[in-house]
């Protein structure tokens, strides 16, 4: 019988495409990419890519990423209404107004923002690489850090740096309780706590590690320690599964959960192996992005990239 994966995998060869998935997509997508990362690993990846049309598995913020780095290939997305809380926090005419209202400052933005953020933008991060890209700014220049509060505040707590911070969050890493974390704790408390740093403060807090998805991955494969509460998006746990199939691995408990006791982002979801073979198959929705915006928002991303 053939599978809808196999179908996929077929077309994916005629049509000579690529599937790039961020960690948090369902695990049968997963399955099927050909790359798996976080928002760094993939901006890295699209860097590279030869063939001629992109798949990418993720929300709008990243396919736009990877289409303002390859003008020339066709980039897909299985849901064109796959947005993200944190890039719709910031919207781009009020962002413009904030950033000329503070002159002479280095606008520093995290990936998880519009293109449109991005062309208003000196440099750009990711989780990844937030504190090296800070800490490459000079002590004397004032900084404008935007749009997730939460990560600019974990970066003041850690490099010592004053930057204005713009009042987006994601809704998801925001879900955490801490209360119920507390209580989760005393029933595994032998386990680790790891966080996102889109997280409340709270909640870091309590974290043995702060870092990326790919930090968080890389930090259970190397720890001694069998158990951790992961606190961020669930679809981690299908990576870090195969990552260290012996380690026990608890998702954190958000405030509203009653069903899957954990956080899941109901954007990255809503992609499924059946809209990636629709997708391929007509080749649409495809991303676009002006050429004007894209030559501005090109010039911050190269900048981290090279920093990176």
């Amino acid at each position: 019988m053939i599978t809808l994966k196999d179908k996929i995998l077929k077309l994916k060869k005629e049509k000579n495409a690529v599937i790039l998935a961020h960690y948090y997509q369902d695990a049968e997508i997963q399955e099927i990419a050909d790359y798996v990362g976080d928002s760094l690993g993939l901006s890295q990846e699209a860097t590279k890519v030869e063939a001629e049309i992109i798949v990418f598995a993720g929300v709008h913020f990243m396919a736009e990423t990877a289409k303002i780095l390859n003008p020339t290939k066709k980039v897909i997305l299985p849901d064109l209404e796959a947005g993200c809380s944190l890039a719709a926090s910031c919207p781009p005419h009020l962002f413009k107004e904030f950033i000329e209202s503070h002159p002479n400052h280095i606008v520093i933005t995290y990936v998880n923002c519009s293109a449109q953020i991005k062309s208003l933008s000196d440099i750009v991060c990711t989780s990844s690489n937030a504190l090296k890209i800070v800490e490459s700014i000079p002590k004397n220049t004032p900084i404008i850090f935007a749009p997730d509060k939460n990560l600019g505040k974990y970066i003041i707590q850690k490099t010592g740096r004053e930057m204005l911070l713009w009042d987006g969050s994601c809704v998801v890493h925001e879900a955490f309780s801490l209360d119920k974390l507390i209580e989760l704790h005393k029933k595994h408390p032998d386990a680790k706590i790891i966080a996102h740093p889109e997280s409340e403060t709270h909640i870091l807090e309590t974290a043995s590690y702060v870092g990326s998805t790919s930090g968080m991955i890389n930090y259970v494969k190397s720890s001694p320690s069998d158990k951790f509460i992961v606190a961020t998006e669930a679809g981690i746990l299908y990576k870090m599964h195969q990552e260290v199939p012996n380690k026990v691995l608890i998702p954190a408990p958000s405030q509203e959960d009653n069903t899957c006791a954990c956080s899941e982002c109901g954007f990255m979801k809503m992609n499924t192996l059946q809209k990636v073979y629709d997708c391929l198959l007509n080749e649409a929705p495809e991303v676009t992005v002006s050429e004007e915006i894209r030559m501005k928002a090109l010039i911050p991303i190269e900048r981290m990239l090279e920093l990176s």
